[in-house]
């Protein structure tokens, strides 16, 4: 068996605001395609498909979009938590983690009601503070998906882990499921151009999907109950040829025998069914 999780990043202009810091019209042009363009491509697709999915959403996503982020959920598909307005937790101290945690969820409570509580979290930027982890378990999250420890194989997440020029002394496994990325895996390193910060991007669409696709044949050949996360931006995926390929290579992953389309609530919770006897 192979779950294959399609995930997607719906920054929309929370990532220039925040990560980019360019607040002009033409890079919020870039977020504003992803709200209006690129997401509803996505979600066509994902319905033409049968898939559910799921999509990490910053808290200003979905006040500035309430009614793409309201498709989104329903159409079935998961949404995670992405940060307040992007940021990344390191740069974050006294408290502020916790505290923009907490408020995200409420503000995304205003768009999708008070009833939605995300059991997901990606970081934005994909990097975590050293408190990350004891946080989200502390909040009573499923998983995280944010580090690179494995491949096709989700693990625990540890806490407390200890580092410097003598040695590195590992910490102790959180009850967390990681559902591990990569940036292999990722459209933002191969497809968006920018300047600020440089960027080339700009890949074709063969090369890309090929690249992917040889990715997934080695998980759903090599490693047992394996788990493939891809993760796209509407912004990036949605214009039209790269949202062709996108079809195209969920066409290959489907054709393959054993494969399941899975949000990642529902492969995480599968792995930590098959894995009870790990250290909480």
């Amino acid at each position: 068996m192979t779950h294959v999780c399609l995930t997607f990043d719906f920054d929309a202009l929370a990532i220039w605001v925040s990560t980019f810091k360019q607040t002009t019209a033409s890079p919020l042009s870039r977020g504003e395609f992803g709200a209006q363009v690129g997401l509803p491509r996505v979600l066509e697709l994902l319905r033409r498909k049968s898939i559910r999915a799921t999509f990490f959403v910053p808290a200003h996503t979905a006040v500035s979009f309430p009614e793409r982020v309201q498709k989104i959920l329903e159409d079935g598909h998961e949404i995670g938590s992405h940060g307040y307005c992007h940021e990344s937790p390191v740069t974050l101290v006294d408290g502020e983690e916790v505290r923009l945690l907490t408020a995200s969820i409420e503000k995304m409570q205003k768009v999708l009601g008070s009833a939605f509580r995300p059991v997901g979290y990606r970081s934005p930027a994909w990097d975590l503070s050293s408190q990350s982890i004891a946080i989200l378990q502390e909040q009573g999250y499923l998983y995280d998906s944010s580090l690179m420890g494995g491949d096709f194989e989700p693990y625990r997440p540890r806490r407390g882990d200890r580092i410097d020029e003598h040695g590195f002394e590992l910490g102790a496994e959180s009850s967390l499921v990681e559902l591990p990325v990569s940036w292999e895996l990722d459209d933002y390193p191969y497809f968006h151009f920018s300047s600020r910060p440089l960027n080339q991007g700009l890949r074709s669409t063969d090369e890309v999907r090929a690249l992917w696709q040889a990715e997934f044949d080695y998980c759903h050949q090599h490693v047992r109950n394996g788990v493939f996360t891809l993760t796209n931006h509407p912004e990036i995926i949605g214009r039209g040829p790269r949202i062709a390929m996108l079809e195209e290579l969920i066409d290959h992953l489907g054709s393959k025998p054993g494969v399941t389309f899975s949000t990642c609530s529902d492969a995480a919770q599968t792995w930590r069914e098959a894995h009870p006897e790990s250290r909480q």
